[in-house]
Order: C-alpha cells, then sequence, then structure tokens
C-alpha cells in the first residue's frame, strides 16, 4: 500500500463528526496521545527492561494514522507534506549533521502567522 492509499483507508475507519472543530480538536490531541505512547514504550523498553518494542511498533502506526487523518481535515496529500519536510531537513542539514549554526535556520524558517 502507498502513502495515498493508507490515508484514503484511513478514512474509512475514521468517526465521522459534526463539527469541525471537535474534528481536528480529536485528531490533534490523538496525534499527541498517540506520540506519548510511542515515549512510554521507548522508556519501559531501555529504562525498566520490559519490552515494548511491539508496543512502540503499534503506537507508531497509530500516530501515522492520525497525521493521515489531519491531512484529510485540511485536504494535504500526506505524501507532499512528507516531501516537503525532507527538502527542509536537506536544506538545513546538507551533510546530515545538527550543528548549532544548522539551527539558526537561516530564512528557511515558516512564517505560520503569514497568510
Amino acid at each position: 500500500m502507498n502513502l495515498k492509499e493508507y490515508q484514503e483507508a484511513c478514512k474509512i475507519t475514521a468517526k465521522k463528526f459534526s463539527n469541525p472543530e471537535i474534528e481536528i480538536a480529536t485528531w490533534g490531541l490523538g496525534l499527541t496521545g498517540e506520540a506519548g505512547d510511542v515515549a512510554g514504550c521507548i522508556k519501559k523498553t531501555f529504562a525498566h527492561d520490559n519490552d515494548q518494542k511491539q508496543g512502540i511498533k503499534e503506537n507508531l502506526g497509530d500516530t501515522l494514522w492520525y497525521m493521515a487523518m489531519i491531512c484529510n481535515f485540511f485536504n494535504w496529500d500526506l505524501e507532499e507534506v512528507l516531501n516537503e519536510n525532507i527538502e527542509k531537513l536537506k536544506k538545513r542539514y546538507p551533510d546530515g549533521k545538527f550543528t548549532i549554526e544548522h539551527a539558526k535556520r537561516k530564512g528557511d524558517r515558516i512564517d505560520w502567522n503569514e497568510k
């Protein structure tokens, strides 16, 4: 399955909302909840010797589901969002290494208030 097919398949399993504000809040809060679950499983695996690798994998899938639903809400193509992210990172970290100089961003920062 490719990302476009995945994004469409997510719609089939999603709750239908009559209120768009509640819908996007649900997707956004779901994303953060699942990301927290990923973090918790990593902590348990490595700090508590409690193997939660399958939980990490499952919660990564759930996180991607919420990402796809946010893209669906805004009529964005998930693959395009991911490609734009990689292009941004390649410009920011051309040698693949983080440095303080790279973190200064030099004009590649998005102005979220831009209309």
